[in-house]
């Protein structure tokens, strides 16, 4: 078989400027090309925002932060527990502490500007070296090797990359250095964001549509879905836990803040046993009240390096008993906006139907 053509990046942003996704966060080509810059505050809340979540997912999160912080100044200032309110069933909750720091760092050490370097941006909370090298490149137009899952999954099919992930991303991002511009080195990076997401996508690739695809070491050889090479998954491990919730008469439901440290740090949860690699229910004589708790069943959560599985409790106390000290009851109107992880409220929810929607 003759040699491929090598993958053009002029190819691949002639496709961008036709096909670009218009998404909250972008300026496009075409404002592009008539001067407007992007904001760099936008594409860092929108990168961290979309770290192991999904665009469709994070718009409305995106849309509701600008509405309440329009700049990195009025997040800095904001309330920990508002913006946590606000990142709540968004997941991975250290995304959100840490977004609130590096909001107050760029206001207390950068007056209010952002790093334009990857080294300067890599020193802020929560930025790593893909998240650097996207907002130095598409807010400061920096040739930096943008790295995603997209582009792990474009670049090892067009080069059939048979070293596996995640031994494989050295050389992919060398790889994705080679391939990147000094002209346009952001509108690249969203290019190759967009192939994968659109074109290039991990079942039935469409490639026909693809600007690579006579470059396409995997295409050419027909076998473009055994690309990226993937170890085998290890078996997940298991942990088990009770949570008991409790409603008042009035609708309240009992509540408690998380540490700030670990998992799911400084959300809210309902009272409950620790999370342990055990089949053994936490006994009715750990319940934050005396009531007569009854089981409700399970619920199961699936965390990024765990699976869990929630025994449920609930009760309706008698009277309307004080809250334990370092809990509050939540109102029934109030309870929607608390800062809870989805693990919480698909507790809530198998307790009490309906309890964490919001009224109309």
């Amino acid at each position: 078989m003759p040699p491929l053509p090598p993958p053009s990046p002029v190819s691949l942003l002639a496709w961008y400027d036709r096909h670009a996704r218009r998404l909250p966060w972008r300026i496009g080509p075409a404002e592009r090309r008539r001067g407007v810059t992007p904001d760099p505050y936008r594409v860092w809340l929108s990168e961290i925002m979309l770290q192991q979540t999904t665009v469709a997912a994070v718009k409305p999160y995106f849309e509701g932060f600008l509405a309440r912080w329009p700049d990195v100044a009025a997040l800095a200032a904001a309330p920990s527990e508002e913006v946590m309110k606000a990142w709540a069933g968004l997941g991975y909750y250290s995304r959100a502490r840490n977004l609130k720091a590096a909001a107050e760092a760029v206001a207390r050490e950068h007056g209010g500007r952002f790093p334009a370097t990857e080294a300067g941006l890599t020193a802020l909370p929560g930025i790593g070296a893909y998240t650097a090298a996207a907002i130095a490149a598409i807010a400061f137009d920096q040739p930096a090797a943008v790295v995603d899952g997209n582009v792990e999954r474009v670049l090892s099919r067009v080069f059939a990359v048979e070293t596996p992930l995640p031994a494989a991303k050295s050389e992919i991002r060398r790889l994705q250095a080679m391939l990147t511009p000094e002209e346009r080195p952001g509108d690249y990076a969203q290019a190759m964001m967009d192939l994968g997401a659109t074109i290039c996508t991990p079942r039935r690739p469409a490639c026909s549509l693809c600007p690579w695809s006579e470059s396409c070491a995997a295409h050419a050889a027909g076998i473009e879905e055994s690309f990226p090479v993937k170890p085998d998954k290890a078996a997940r491990p298991e942990r088990t836990g009770t949570a008991f919730v409790a409603r008042r008469r009035d609708g309240a439901v009992l509540l408690r803040r998380r540490a700030e440290k670990g998992l799911l740090g400084g959300m809210t949860e309902v009272p409950g046993s620790e999370w342990l690699p055990s089949t053994a229910p936490a006994a009715e004589a750990t319940a934050p009240l005396t009531a007569r708790w009854e089981a409700k069943g399970e619920v199961i959560h699936v965390f990024t390096h765990f699976r869990l599985t929630l025994s449920i409790l609930a009760a309706e106390p008698e009277g309307d008993p004080a809250a334990p000290d370092g809990h509050w009851w939540a109102s029934a109107e109030e309870l929607p906006g608390e800062a809870l992880p989805s693990v919480m409220k698909k507790a809530i929810e198998a307790a009490f139907p309906g309890a964490t929607k919001r009224r109309r």
